[in-house]
């Protein structure tokens, strides 16, 4: 098993993808040094330094906060803090788009009202979010309509919190799975490498749920985590949640992969540390780094993975 870990481990992370200078670099998680010194008589397995978690990221619907029609109601309050949220009824399908300028997000949500939470992905900037009620066919017309200038308290903020796509609470079980995790871990690094770890030794590719998984899918990370299968958007959502919880900013991303020009999911995450974090592999500080769980899992060929030169990122949550 040890084996197949370090493996796995070493897979994950051969390709890394420089983005972005770091803001707001006070708030992300740190080493704690007072916790360094090692007792007498303890393992010499144990973590040097004990990783301190800041405090759970969460992320809500605010009622009276939220401004519209009585069909649709659309959550500003904390944009600033990377999400909107919406809330909306019709007896027609709904979806809500996120528009930054010529790019723009495409959202399902539930018709009976069920708030939905979504991720300010573009950083700063002047942003339109609509409501959109199907009339006919594929045709739809805008219920409601609302815009918004953006200011992230910093670039991390989207990409620490629950999402409708990264769905968990304090009171998950995979957050309880990646606190545990974490309170094992010297740094954030040792965090990534056993969140990556445990995912890779309990959870295995559901080739059936792939072929006739619907449009619209959302995972659920508990689920796969205790099913022990999923497909690609299962493996990145879990991770995302495990990591985000423990408050490392984590990327989901949706794109293509060469060769064969294939829709996959995979995640990113962001560290200050740097140095090497277990057998095979090093990951260079500052820096976002790719993170490809269900082909390392699956013991994809590592040349599959390649430099990261064949994989295309399209969208981020």
């Amino acid at each position: 098993m040890r084996q197949k870990r370090i493996i796995c481990i070493w897979m994950v992370l051969v390709s890394l993808l420089g983005l972005m200078g770091c803001a707001g670099k006070e708030d992300l998680p740190r080493r704690n040094s007072e916790s360094a010194e090692q007792p007498q008589g303890e393992s010499q397995g144990e973590p040097e330094s004990v990783y301190q978690a800041p405090a759970f990221a969460d992320s809500a619907f605010h009622e009276k906060q939220a401004e519209g029609s009585d069909h649709a109601m659309v959550d500003l309050s904390c944009v600033n803090q990377g999400y909107v949220a919406v809330s909306a009824t019709s007896a027609n399908r709904l979806k809500f788009l996120v528009i930054k300028g010529d790019v723009t997000y495409n959202y399902d949500i539930d018709s009976g009202g069920t708030p939905s939470v979504f991720p300010i992905q573009g950083g700063d900037g002047d942003y339109e979010f609509q409501v959109m009620e199907n009339v006919t066919d594929t045709k739809y017309a805008q219920v409601y309509a609302t815009s918004c200038t953006v200011q992230l308290e910093d670039e991390f903020q989207p990409f620490l919190r629950p999402s409708d796509y990264v769905n968990y609470t304090k009171d998950s079980a995979c957050v309880k799975k990646a606190k545990e995790l974490a309170q094992e871990a010297g740094d954030a690094l040792g965090v990534v490498s056993s969140v990556f770890s445990f995912i890779c030794d309990t959870v295995t590719y559901d080739q059936e749920k792939a072929s006739t998984v619907q449009s619209g899918y959302l995972p659920d990370p508990d689920e796969t985590m205790s099913t022990g299968k999923g497909i690609c958007f299962d493996y990145a959502a879990l991770t995302a949640a495990m990591l985000r919880s423990q408050g490392i900013p984590t990327k989901m991303v949706f794109g293509n992969v060469s060769p064969d020009d294939l829709y996959h999911a995979w995640n990113m995450f962001y560290t200050e540390e740097t140095g090497w974090v277990t057998a095979k592999y090093e990951v260079k500080g500052g820096e976002w780094n790719r993170l490809d769980l269900t082909f390392s899992a699956n013991g994809t060929d590592l040349n599959f993975i390649g430099d990261g030169s064949n994989y295309s990122d399209v969208f981020f949550y």
